[in-house]
This record gives C-alpha cells, sequence and structure tokens, in this order.
C-alpha cells in the first residue's frame, strides 16, 4: 500500500473515533443528568461525580437545582461543594 492509502485509512479512523468519543460523551452528559435526581442515593453520588469532572455555566445551573432537591444531608453538603467549585471556576 502506498503512504498515501495509509494516510488516508489513519485520517478516517481518526475521525471516526472522535466521532464515536463524542457520542459516547453526549451519552454519559445525558445519563448523568438523569441519575442526579434517582431515586437512587448511589446513582445521584455517582452523578454528583461524574458533573465534577465537567465544570461550566449549565452544570452549575443543573447543580443549583439539585442541591434544593436533594433531602440527605451528605448529598447536598456534596452537591454544594461542587457548586462552589464550579462558580469559582466561572468567576
Amino acid at each position: 500500500m502506498s503512504l498515501e492509502r495509509h494516510l488516508r485509512i489513519a485520517a478516517a479512523g481518526f475521525a471516526g473515533g472522535l466521532a464515536i468519543g463524542l457520542v459516547v460523551w453526549s451519552t454519559q452528559v445525558q445519563r448523568s443528568r438523569r441519575e442526579l435526581f434517582s431515586r437512587s442515593p448511589m446513582r445521584r453520588y455517582a452523578a454528583l461525580g461524574f458533573l465534577a469532572g465537567r465544570p461550566g455555566a449549565e452544570t452549575a445551573r443543573l447543580l443549583r437545582d439539585y442541591v434544593n432537591w436533594e433531602t440527605r444531608p451528605a448529598l447536598r453538603r456534596r452537591g454544594q461543594h461542587l457548586l462552589r467549585r464550579m462558580h469559582a471556576h466561572l468567576d
């Protein structure tokens, strides 16, 4: 095979991997938003951990709603802590 063909195959593989990664990331974000308000405290805790790595204005709005909704003190404190970190990141 020629070098040009190898480069085209590599570029197609890269583009395909990038597209698949974006779809998986989008699915994870949507799942985390749903799980944040789950009946299961463990799922809510896991969703908080996922959102902790995604600072942004939308995440801050979501966390604000969550903190107002959450009834368990430990999870509410975790949400408040993450919300403060999001505000510090956005400032």
